[in-house]
């Protein structure tokens, strides 16, 4: 085949020891995997992805000139669940699908979450200091509570939030209480659905599930963490934007929130001087909570798939900007 007729497939972002899984994948099909990290500079990408006919990506932002700028794309498929760095309006301007990875990395982001509130409300962390400043038997100079019998409030309720929510029973908690106004009444069984403001007065843990949109930025501000009792332990695996990161620091030092466990942040990689890092009732990870060596497995495979299809001229699976007559 002559070269100009092969494909050409670009991977914006690095990060995976090796991209052999989508070289296999996508070898059939005459496709050439190409990896180009631009680490997130627009400038970079702009060029990366201009003779493009496929885009994998991670984190680095998909903006309106990129998109604008590519000749011949056919889609931009994301390594991951959130398309929020991708300008789906544009895309799907240009008769570009934009594909996720949604069925991935339930099993490993409800652990992060779960171990997350575990190093919370059992203090592990403080405790692992003072054990090694030479403290002992000091354990009531931090108070802990029984998670058995508590309530647990889920923001969003899909794949990843029913897995906590399986892993969280199994823990005992006694109530559990839902706010996901995009899914319908039947979706509900055997939880109970609430507005936001009521799941943040009566949840004992509040865990993040949702999607960064406009709609939710800021979710969770500081009108809704007034509302949280002065024991509620919030956890976040989702998005950083979901969560005034200014007002929860406020929270968390006058002590008015119990804690936090957080995986993301509104500003990645966070400042060296960001507030959150001076703070004992926080437990900080690095956007981490979806990772294990399975994870990256499933995670490479399944985007690759989803842009064989769209060589094939097939719609992708996971079809997130879609246009009606597409």
């Amino acid at each position: 085949m002559a070269a100009q007729d092969r494909k050409r497939v670009v991977v914006v972002d690095g990060g995976y020891e090796s991209y052999d899984i989508e070289q296999r994948i996508l070898a059939p099909l005459h496709a050439d995997v190409v990896v180009d990290p631009c680490h997130g500079d627009p400038a970079r990408i702009k060029i990366a992805t201009a003779e493009a006919d496929a885009v994998l990506v991670r984190e680095s932002p998909i903006d309106k000139e990129a998109i604008a700028s590519m000749r011949r794309c056919r889609i931009i498929a994301r390594y991951g669940i959130g398309v929020d760095n991708v300008n789906l309006a544009a895309a799907q301007e240009r008769r570009i699908y934009v594909a996720n990875v949604p069925d991935y990395g339930a099993e490993e982001v409800s652990d992060h979450a779960l171990a997350l509130l575990m190093s919370v409300a059992r203090r592990t962390v403080t405790r692992d200091a003072a054990v090694r400043s030479g403290a002992w038997n000091v354990s009531r100079r931090e108070k802990m509570y029984r998670i058995a019998g508590r309530a647990l409030g889920l923001v969003g309720y899909g794949r990843i939030a029913r897995t906590f929510e399986r892993k969280m029973r199994g823990l005992g908690v006694g109530r559990v209480l839902v706010y996901d106004p995009l899914l319908g009444a039947s979706a509900f069984a055997g939880v109970e659905s609430v507005d936001l403001n009521s799941l943040c007065e009566q949840s004992d843990f509040i865990s993040l599930h949702a999607p960064l949109t406009r709609e939710t930025s800021h979710i969770i501000n500081s009108t809704r963490l007034a509302l949280m009792k002065p024991t509620t332990i919030l956890v976040n695996t989702a998005r950083g934007g979901l969560v005034d990161e200014t007002a929860l620091v406020e929270a968390l030092r006058s002590k008015r929130l119990f804690g936090a466990g957080i995986d993301v942040f509104e500003r990645e990689p966070p400042a060296p001087e960001d507030p959150l890092f001076g703070l004992d009732n926080v437990v900080l990870s690095d956007h981490t909570a979806w990772y294990s060596e399975e994870s990256v497995a499933e995670l490479q495979t399944k985007a690759a798939e989803e842009v064989a299809r769209v060589l094939r001229g097939e719609p992708p699976n996971h079809w997130v900007n879609r246009w009606t007559g597409g």
